[in-house]
């Protein structure tokens, strides 16, 4: 046996997870030091406080307070002006980068492959959502003459079938070499024991880590290096799955600019208060997001003088960065959180476990997290037939059939206002 094996087997020894080696022998010579390099890169001690922090409540001692925000459609007219013309110039200037979340499979779509390869059936024709979010950054690079470098996080699953999508269809017409893909962060799944899960290929069960994940993995990647050395400050980051999108807002940049906001996103007021939604709030005077789970019947229907929800701002995951408020925010992890789901995997006794119900823990880390690391946050209340159709569920609400009608909407909207 070499020394990587030997190393591998001491380290599962010292945390009680030695079953990780029982298809060992069995594995071909790849998959052997693949499960070789996966156990020498697991941080066994982290996953272990993971795990002893399971099901303990955490400390709710955080003051809550409704956050200030801008609504984009009550800016007075000079205002309006100013932010705009600042937000021009950066986008002229070629201060602005976009990330594009987009690690997920289709599988809640029925649809097999990366979610941005689904096909949207709006007019005048079917397009990949991963094409509607590349025309829509081609006609900002367009409008300002420069060409906005577009980074997309894929996950270890469809990081090759994503590059091989966008090879085939020649990268739908996006300059060469302004189109990057770097790979999410991932972590081994628990059992209810604080056994690391060993799947059906005899190699560990891992789950993306989330997509607070992004930040760490741009430092990883260098993709924060390869945006200072193109001279961005401003980088926004969002997910594949809304068609609707509006990633280079003149109206989002210059507000952050005015504000010197290190953090800027984008809100729409909930359609009622028990709406389930997380909304921007202050959490002991730094910004951030509650959770709806969090959000007590009091705190859900309190009003302010106008009339309007106090806790009426819904996230979006429209989020935009200042280029030094990701360096601080790199500068240490952000919280994991506990998920409880279903998983087919192979026991520490050998016999294969399937996932009927919920039999098993990962850990991700949420975006909105990041917000409290930093001081200031500029909120942008948007509209939500304009910015928002996104596309999650095969059926319903937040489906594809909803999605194709908001966007058609908004683009004939769009096409009205352009011939009056």
């Amino acid at each position: 046996m070499g020394n990587s094996y030997l190393e591998a087997k001491a380290k599962l020894e010292k945390y009680g997870q030695e079953h990780l080696l029982l298809f060992y022998d069995k594995l071909n010579p790849e998959d052997k030091e693949k499960l070789l390099n996966q156990i020498l890169s697991v941080d066994f001690e982290e996953l272990k406080k993971l795990y002893e922090q399971i099901g303990k409540q955490e400390e709710n001692d955080k003051k809550i307070e409704p956050i200030d925000f801008v609504d984009k459609y009550k800016i007075e007219k000079n205002q309006y002006e100013e932010y705009k013309k600042i937000g021009e110039e950066e986008l002229a200037e070629g201060k602005l980068a976009v990330i594009t979340m987009a690690g997920g499979q289709g599988t809640r779509l029925g649809h097999e492959g990366p979610k941005g390869t689904f096909i949207l059936n709006i007019k005048p024709e079917p397009k990949s959502l991963f094409q509607i979010l590349c025309e829509t950054l081609k006609k900002s690079n367009e409008k300002y003459g420069k060409i906005i470098p577009w980074y997309i996080m894929t996950s270890k699953e469809n990081n090759k079938q994503t590059k091989e999508f966008f090879e085939k269809n020649d990268f739908f017409g996006y300059p060469e070499g302004y189109i990057n893909f770097f790979i999410q962060g991932e972590l081994p799944m628990l059992d209810k024991n604080g056994k690391i899960l060993l799947g059906e290929d005899g190699l560990l069960k891992l789950a993306a880590d989330g997509h607070g994940g992004v930040f760490e993995a741009m430092f990883k990647s260098g993709i924060v290096e390869d945006m200072q050395n193109k001279g961005i400050e401003w980088v926004f980051v969002g997910p594949i799955d809304n068609p609707l999108v509006n990633m280079a807002d003149e109206i989002l940049l210059g507000l952050s600019k005015i504000k010197k906001a290190m953090a800027a996103g984008k809100s729409i007021i909930k359609a009622n208060p028990k709406e389930k939604v997380g909304v921007f709030c202050k959490k002991n005077g730094k910004p951030s997001v509650i959770e709806y789970t969090e959000i007590t019947d009091e705190m859900a229907n309190a009003t302010n003088n106008n009339g309007e929800l106090l806790y009426g701002e819904s996230h979006l995951n429209c989020n935009m960065f200042n280029i030094n408020g990701i360096k601080k925010i790199g500068a240490e992890k952000l919280p994991y959180h506990t998920a409880f789901k279903k998983a087919t995997y192979i026991d520490s006794k050998g016999d294969l476990i399937k996932g009927e119900e919920p039999n098993s823990y990962k850990f991700e880390s949420f975006i909105f997290d990041a917000f409290e690391k930093l001081d200031n946050m500029a909120i942008l209340r948007v509209k939500r037939e304009e910015e928002f159709a996104p596309v999650k569920n095969k059926e319903g609400v937040d489906s594809p059939a909803t999605a194709i009608e908001l966007y058609n909407n908004y683009m004939e909207k769009i096409k009205e206002k352009g011939r009056k």
